[in-house]
């Protein structure tokens, strides 16, 4: 986390109060009735209640809606077009996919694709021998983004004899652009893919000759970050921009692309300005001001995760679960004593009412506001669903704090962890796991014993992006914790161990996020005990992650660029 400003102030132990962070334990009082505690300083809410309030966006008018439908039956038109070229309907999908209409089109796509891999002479392995560069890499990420197991021996054909990929590829910039964004679907031991990232990106970096500016912005943006590593409706916001410029742009797809662009908008400020009223109502910004107050960066993460219009409630439940994880985390990292924090831990665990009784007043407020709301979030599924969750919730929160605690005792102690320990606690630290184990109940209208069992146990769905998720946000708040004494984070833990620079061990994470980035991908081609719609949650949980901390701590100390993501994704239309 990145703090700002530390100051130290003496406050009464066990009272409410206003400031910041602490590492002590009650035997370190100044006097019977206080104890030192450090003020994190941080910045307010960009966003204040009055504004969110304010917003109201015209395109929830059902006229554009009408519209919507409308031109959506012309696109599906033209995605059945069984006349058209092959690779025209591949690029047609990837124009809608990446203009974040997919899921308008979800079966025609599929169907498109089925049709692709079964067509004659024409399957899976021998795909290379039908298509050029650019249409086999295309399709190849198509595929492997749809879940098939499509092979990388697709490629075999584009190498020469040496085994490299032929230097006369070089001067084709459209299919080294789609081959660079192929190579991110790779899976653990794909050398091949391996070599052809190393290959396209050495070369689209050193582009030369007549390339267009269409082209040269399209490989920029590629380079930044690749395609498979964004955030889905940030990414659509830059393509719709992008592909209005381009001369084969069809008029009425980018037409329907910002429609629904600013209908869908219309629909995250609804469910922002309701959970601007829930986060005023339940009233912990003002009483515990020594946290984070970030209901906007919390909504703006359920988006990350899942934007389609129709996961209302998913986004809304899960905006509850962040603001509360923000909360608490500070608690932790901010302002309880050891002491307090053992009994917040014990509460948590136990989940009894009667535990709040011996928490300090500021503790019963965030216990009673976790409390209250996830029984809330557990009697609704209960009396929609049938299940009952609250075990697999209240497993989740106390594991969490678990951690949480872990760390503050490491930082009180002035201790290092191996690398290993830090990570193993660290992944789940990170709040990763939990948003997903509320995602699975707020995404599925029944339960397996499979899928159950996966949460119980933490399954590699969980632990994969939580890792990208640590990593990134580590990589992002190293340094501001080096500056303020923090023993424990990645960076500090290898350094430590292996005896390397700064420099050498964000290295060493940043390959570790591509080799977890390998391992999730073969999930997606894989049976999940817990169904498709938490497959893509969880990739687009490492999205999101990777999107908030690419320049600095877009949760913790939103930046310019933080604001202006907000701005362009939920404030201003296309």
């Amino acid at each position: 986390m990145a703090f700002q400003n530390i100051t130290t102030i003496k406050t009464p132990l066990l009272l409410d109060h206003k400031c910041g962070q602490s590492r002590c334990s009650a035997k370190t009082q100044t006097s019977p009735l206080q104890v030192e505690r450090q003020s994190a300083n941080y910045q307010p809410s960009f966003w204040s209640y009055d504004f969110v309030q304010s917003l109201n966006n015209h395109y929830a008018d059902e006229k554009y809606k009408d519209r919507a439908k409308k031109l959506e039956e012309d696109v599906r038109s033209m995605i059945h077009n069984g006349n058209a070229d092959l690779l025209a309907t591949l690029e047609l999908i990837d124009d809608v996919q990446r203009l974040g209409l997919g899921y308008r089109f979800e079966t025609e796509i599929t169907r498109a694709l089925d049709n692709f891999v079964s067509s004659k002479g024409c399957n899976d392995e021998r795909i290379d021998k039908c298509l050029c560069l650019h249409a086999t890499a295309l399709s190849f990420r198509l595929l492997r983004q749809q879940g098939y197991r499509v092979s990388q021996d697709v490629f075999n054909s584009f190498k020469d004899d040496s085994g490299n990929f032929k230097e006369s590829f070089t001067k084709d910039v459209k299919g080294m652009l789609s081959l660079y964004e192929a190579s991110y679907l790779a899976f653990e031991g794909e050398t091949l893919l391996d070599e052809a990232m190393a290959f396209t990106r050495m070369h689209l970096n050193d582009l030369k000759g007549d390339v267009s500016k269409s082209m040269a912005e399209q490989v920029s943006h590629a380079l930044e970050v690749p395609l498979h590593h964004r955030m889905l409706r940030l990414e659509a916001r830059w393509y719709i921009e992008a592909y209005s410029k381009r001369e084969d742009a069809i008029s009425l797809l980018l037409e329907l692309a910002k429609l629904d662009f600013n209908i869908v908008q219309s629909v995250f400020q609804r469910e922002l300005q309701d959970m601007s009223r829930w986060w005023k109502d339940m009233g912990l910004a003002n009483k515990l001001s020594f946290t984070r107050d970030r209901l906007m960066e919390c909504y703006f993460w359920t988006i990350g995760m899942a934007f389609e219009p129709e996961l209302s409630n998913f986004r809304k439940g899960l905006t509850k679960v962040a603001a509360l994880v923000t909360t608490i985390d500070d608690v932790y990292d901010v302002y309880g004593t050891l002491d307090e924090l053992e009994l917040f831990t014990d509460a948590v665990e136990r989940w009894d009412i009667n535990a709040v009784k011996n928490l300090p007043h500021y503790m019963k407020l965030c216990f009673l506001a976790l409390y209250n709301t996830v029984n809330q979030m557990v009697y609704d599924t209960l009396k929609e669903k049938g299940e009952n969750t609250l075990p697999y919730l209240t497993k989740a929160w106390a594991d969490l704090c678990k951690t949480f605690l872990q760390e503050a005792k490491w930082n009180y102690n002035k201790d290092m962890p191996t690398f290993k320990d830090y990570i193993d606690n660290a992944w789940l630290s990170v709040s990763g796991a939990i948003a997903l184990v509320h995602s699975y109940f707020f995404l599925n209208q029944e339960f397996t014993k499979q899928g159950l069992e996966g949460l119980e146990k933490y399954h590699d769905l969980l632990r994969w992006p939580s890792i990208i998720f640590r990593l990134c946000n580590d990589l992002s708040t190293s340094a501001g914790e080096l500056e303020r004494g923090e023993t424990a984070n990645s960076i500090n833990c290898y350094m430590r161990e292996s005896g390397v620079s700064e420099e050498v061990a964000g290295k060493h994470m940043s390959n570790m996020i591509d080799k977890t980035w390998k391992k999730m991908n073969e999930e997606r081609v894989v049976q999940s005990p817990f169904g498709e719609g938490l497959v893509l949650t969880a990739i687009n949980l490492a999205r999101i992650a990777q999107c908030t901390y690419q320049y600095g701590d877009g949760h913790g100390a939103p930046n310019k660029r933080a604001k202006n993501r907000v701005m362009s994704l939920i404030i201003e239309p296309v």
